[in-house]
């Protein structure tokens, strides 16, 4: 079994505390039929450039880390390049934490940063190669962005931040509005256009109440070669897996 990153430094007054989605992320990257499918794909004998991993929505950092630490087992090869995003200041900052900890305990990999900003706005085109994201995907009110640059930081004057700070920085984890999907079908709006076309690989995690067939269908509509399959799921509740993993890729033109 595969190391799992601490995060024993995370304050999670104001960070997402890796739960049962984050695990269930790390166990089907690492699983045997994920692995395989990585390193066909990664394989240093079919390409001599290092692969960029980014994950959107970072968080605690567990995942980036996970990845980062364990490349040599998932990737098939040392030299991958990590890079983060988040919205949560204080998420960033954890998770860099997290990261480099990682890096130096258990592998070579190269931490490039963790960026404080809007999904994936700031990345260049087509240079991801592994994509994740664990959106906000509980069906729940969006929070009131126009307090997120006095709610981003440490109030000028004070050691720690308010309650209501804390709630709102929370809420940015996991509140996805209607049917959990308005930040995910942001995210998926920018999906085509960072992945890289020939070998990037996206993991999507995604809830019952996101309607996964629907959301799998509508990626495959993208155009020729796009796929969409579901490769990790939880336990049922009422007979509906409650958590999805779906990867994204697309297939060569034939």
């Amino acid at each position: 079994m595969l190391p799992t990153p601490s995060t024993s430094h995370v304050c999670f007054d104001r960070v997402y505390e890796p739960a049962e989605d984050s695990f269930l992320l790390l166990d089907t990257i690492s699983a045997a039929s994920e692995t395989a499918f990585l390193h066909n794909r990664f394989s240093q004998a079919s390409s001599s450039t290092p692969p960029l991993i980014l994950e959107v929505g970072v968080g605690s950092g567990v995942v980036l880390a996970f990845v980062a630490g364990n490349a040599r087992n998932i990737l098939g090869r040392n030299d991958a390049l990590t890079l983060g995003t988040d919205i949560n200041r204080f998420a960033c900052q954890a998770a860099s934490e997290t990261v480099h900890k990682a890096t130096k305990d258990h592998g070579p990999s190269v931490f490039l940063d963790i960026v404080n900003g809007d999904l994936a706005s700031s990345i260049r085109e087509q240079s991801v190669d592994v994509f994740i994201f664990n959106p906000p995907y509980v069906p729940a009110k969006l929070p009131d962005f126009s307090h997120h640059d006095n709610y981003n930081a440490v109030p000028t004057g004070h050691k720690s931040t308010s309650f209501e700070q804390d709630s709102y920085l929370l809420e940015l984890s996991y509140a996805g509005g209607e049917e959990g999907m308005v930040v995910t079908n942001r995210m998926l709006g920018q999906l085509p256009r960072i992945l890289n076309c020939v070998r990037g690989v996206a993991y999507l995690l995604l809830c019952a109440q996101n309607k996964p067939e629907e959301v799998k269908q509508r990626i495959r509509n993208w155009g020729t070669g796009w796929m969409a399959e579901t490769v990790g799921r939880s336990g049922k509740t009422a007979g509906w897996e409650k958590l999805h993993i779906v990867r994204i890729w697309k297939e060569p033109s034939p």
